[in-house]
């Protein structure tokens, strides 16, 4: 397998739908595998969906290391120009850091994204562990993944195994700047979050919403699942809550 070879069910997908879209972002180090159930249903409920595997992901953790944030935001923004060709509204959906790049891009196109799901999203990482080693000449070129934080012993998180050190500094960087953006998000926004997440401290949900500046902003706690619940327990409750909340503003 070369660098470039994207690994079996890291694929980006398209369901051709009616004329709403939907961009479901997956997340740092992940894969469009947590993405691919809620797409699906999303889908079953008549929507366009589009899932962009991100750049650098899905591939090798050398690839990831030859990417930055900004190339993380050029994969959802090209995604996006797709779903505009065909969709009369467009909402977003994401896991984690793509919870983080879907309040980033509520902030940056507030004249396109009608609503927001940020799905335990990290706007502060706060973990001093993480914090040590951004800046660190002395460590590793990788060091261990923090993938696949799932509760149910059945389900496998397709992500790196390894984390390329310098991804750490562009994902305290993406953080910070999207947690300083919060404000200039208008849009309707259901933030979902579970109780016990091993990776984003669970206190990013409510200071997501706090930091908000739209007028109806949700905050949804998940009682049955760890970080990845995309494809944990609560995945068919995020589906259902989804959907419930896109009907109530596109009207279909």
């Amino acid at each position: 397998m070369t660098d470039e070879t994207i690994l079996e069910g890291a694929e980006p997908f398209f369901f051709k739908g009616n004329d709403i879209g939907v961009l479901a972002c997956h997340g740092f180090t992940g894969t469009t595998q947590s993405m691919r159930y809620l797409g699906e249903q999303l889908h079953g409920a008549g929507y366009t969906v589009i899932g962009p595997r991100l750049k650098g992901h899905g591939i090798s953790p050398a690839a990831m290391a030859k990417t930055t944030a900004a190339d993380w935001i050029e994969s959802v923004d090209e995604a996006l120009a797709e779903l505009r060709k065909t969709c009369s509204q467009v909402f977003m959906v994401g896991l984690s850091m793509g919870g983080t790049l879907t309040l980033y891009t509520a902030a940056k196109h507030a004249d396109v994204i009608k609503g927001a799901i940020p799905i335990n999203a990290v706007v502060r990482i706060g973990k001093a562990d993480m914090a040590s080693v951004v800046f660190d000449r002395s460590m590793p070129d990788t060091v261990p993944g923090i993938g696949s934080d799932v509760k149910d012993p059945k389900t496998t998180e397709l992500a790196y195994r390894e984390v390329p050190v310098p991804a750490f500094r562009q994902i305290y960087a993406l953080a910070g700047v999207t947690h300083d953006l919060l404000p200039l998000i208008k849009c309707p926004t259901l933030v979902m979050q579970s109780r016990e997440d091993h990776v984003v401290d669970p206190t990013n949900g409510p200071r997501i919403v706090k930091g908000l500046g739209s007028k109806r902003a949700e905050l949804l706690w998940l009682e049955d699942s760890y970080h990845v619940a995309t494809i944990d327990f609560d995945k068919e409750l995020i589906a259902r809550e989804a959907i419930a909340f896109i009907r109530s503003i596109a009207g279909k």
